[in-house]
C-alpha cells in the first residue's frame, strides 16, 4: 500500500476502511485507490501539492491554498481519511472539525476574528468589501454570544456553526 503502483490487498482495504471509521465501502476504497494512483503521477506513494492542484475542482476552489496545508504529502490511507469527511456518512461533527481546521489559519487550535475575515475574503473575493465582511462576521458572532475579540476554540466554533438552520451537505463523488 505504501507504493502507489502496488495493488491493494483485502487486508489493506480493511485496514483503510477501519482507519476512516467505515465511512467508505470496500468498493469505494478500491475506486479511491484507483483515483489516488492516477493523481500520484510520480508513483511515490503520496500525492504532492502540484498533483492535488491538477484536480480542476480543487484548483478552482477559493480555499484551495488552505486545503493544501492539510493534504500535501498524504499517503493513501491519509488521503482516504481526509476524503471521508466529505462522505455522506460522515457526521456533522467531523465536517465541522474539518471546517475549523480550514479557519484555523495558524494551526494553533484557535480561530480569531482576523482568521474569519481572511477565510471570508478568500470565499468572497471582490464581491464584498472589507467593511461588509467585518459587519457580517460581527453580526454572526454577536448572535452566538461572541465578540470580535473572542478567540474561538473548536467548542465555540461548533456553537456558532451548529445552528438549526445551517445544513452541512458537502460530499465528494467517488466514481
Amino acid at each position: 500500500m505504501g507504493n502507489a503502483s502496488s495493488m491493494l490487498t483485502q487486508y489493506d482495504i480493511e485496514e483503510v476502511q477501519e482507519h476512516c471509521s467505515y465511512l467508505f465501502s470496500q468498493q469505494e476504497i478500491v475506486s479511491l485507490y484507483e483515483r489516488f494512483c492516477q493523481l500520484d503521477r510520480s508513483a511515490k506513494g503520496f500525492v504532492s501539492e502540484d498533483e492535488f492542484l491538477s484536480i480542476p475542482e480543487f484548483s478552482t476552489n477559493p480555499l484551495s491554498q488552505r486545503l493544501l496545508r492539510m493534504v500535501d504529502g498524504l499517503n493513501f490511507k491519509e488521503f482516504v481519511s481526509f476524503l471521508s469527511t466529505f462522505s455522506a456518512r460522515a457526521s456533522l461533527q467531523q465536517k465541522i472539525e474539518l471546517i475549523f481546521k480550514v479557519y484555523d489559519v495558524d494551526g494553533k487550535g484557535k480561530v480569531s476574528f482576523k482568521d474569519l475575515v481572511e477565510v471570508l475574503r478568500d470565499l468572497t473575493g471582490s464581491s464584498m468589501s472589507e467593511k461588509q465582511r467585518e459587519q457580517v462576521l460581527t453580526k454572526v458572532l454577536e448572535e452566538a454570544g461572541y465578540t470580535q475579540d473572542s478567540t474561538l476554540a473548536i467548542e465555540d466554533f461548533v456553537t456558532i456553526i451548529d445552528h438549526p438552520g445551517l445544513k452541512m451537505e458537502v460530499e465528494v463523488p467517488i466514481d
